[in-house]
């Protein structure tokens, strides 16, 4: 374990202050999201790509008890802006540990604030919505503080996580060809074992060049942000659907809304972490994987041939949509665990059941 040298804080744009153990080499500044989620996982959160640019601030109040293995990173690094937690936990202990969170954390560069009130700030974002906050060592002027808290939003998330090179994986018989806007590993994994092998394709790639692969399907990824700032991949899904079966995840189930002339909303204070979802076609409730905070909004769905397949049982959103005669649908959520049967549904599609 490294020697806690300083002090830190966390400060909201509402002035808000919250003070404790800083783990860091640099500051840093991004929208202030919670995450319910449980003593495992947060490695998977911090190599997600979709908390790009985000501060993320964990309920469960001790992380790092599992240590870190490589083999459960999202990709190829950690896209977040900051972490806040209650505790850090010195020392981990599990079978599959390669090292400690700590270390993870230096190595990536990952500013942190640990012996914190997670739970206050959470409350504080449910009462108040998301907004900017700053990780910096207590030493910091106000004068450094106001400089980021005023710092220009940022809008090209996607640009930061998406491949540079389009690239194949697999050795399966059916070619499925991903938009990568910022693809979990989980994907790519769950759609190999599916038997289908993948070209990914950078998110500013046309449509022209994806049909020319002549794949079987198409999956649009999970990614960072609001989808109003990829107008280029929603011109390319556009002339994408109905060509092929298509499949939208997170960021790009809402992409595929907007192609389809629908409209997205921010939300207050997102979805982040494990969330209730209904599927209305078969009454089941199911536990989900999410990270999102903008939303399909659901009155811009009337009078399009669009049905809604889930919805989120804590707030009564649009989580899953099914584009009649496109052989398209698109969920708001990591089609894991026992949400497989979407991509074993997306799979029929493409065998032509």
């Amino acid at each position: 374990m490294h020697e806690i040298t300083k002090k830190g804080k966390l400060i909201l744009a509402d002035g808000s202050v919250y003070e404790g153990d800083f783990y860091g080499k640099r500051n840093a500044v991004g929208e202030v999201v919670f995450t319910t989620g449980g003593m495992c996982g947060y490695q998977e959160m911090l190599t997600d790509p979709t908390y790009c640019g985000q501060i993320m601030v964990l309920t469960y109040p001790i992380v790092g008890n599992a240590g870190v293995n490589n083999m459960f990173n999202q990709s190829r690094k950690a896209y977040c802006q900051g972490l806040v937690i209650g505790e850090l936990c010195d020392y981990p202990s599990n079978w599959r540990s390669e090292r400690s969170l700590e270390d993870f954390l230096d190595e990536q560069d990952i500013p942190t604030l640990a012996g914190i009130d997670t739970r206050s700030i959470t409350r504080k974002i449910r009462d108040n919505g998301v907004m900017k906050g700053v990780i910096v060592p207590a030493e910091a002027s106000e004068a450094e503080i106001a400089e980021l808290l005023a710092a220009p939003e940022v809008h090209d998330q996607v640009a930061q996580v998406t491949t540079k090179e389009t690239y194949t994986v697999g050795e399966g018989k059916l070619h499925v060809a991903v938009l990568d806007l910022g693809l979990k590993k989980k994907v790519t994994s769950f759609l190999m074992g599916m038997d289908c092998h993948l070209t990914v394709f950078p998110a500013s790639t046309t449509a022209e060049e994806i049909l020319r692969h002549n794949p079987n399907g198409i999956v649009i990824t999970n990614g960072p942000g609001n989808p109003e700032d990829v107008p280029a991949a929603v011109e390319t899904v556009k002339a994408l659907l109905g060509k092929k079966p298509m499949l939208g995840i997170c960021l790009g189930h809402l992409v595929m809304a907007l192609a389809n002339g629908a409209a997205a909303t921010k939300m207050k204070f997102g979805h982040h972490g494990n969330q209730p979802v209904k599927g209305l076609e078969t009454g089941r409730v199911y536990i989900s994987a999410q990270n999102h905070g903008y939303v399909v909004d659901a009155a811009s769905l009337e009078g399009k041939d669009i049905t809604v397949t889930h919805v989120a049982l804590n707030d009564g959103t649009v989580e899953g949509l099914k584009y009649e005669g496109k052989n398209a649908l698109s969920v708001q959520f990591l089609p894991d665990g026992e949400h497989t049967y979407l991509l074993k549904s997306f799979v029929d599609m493409m065998e032509g059941r």
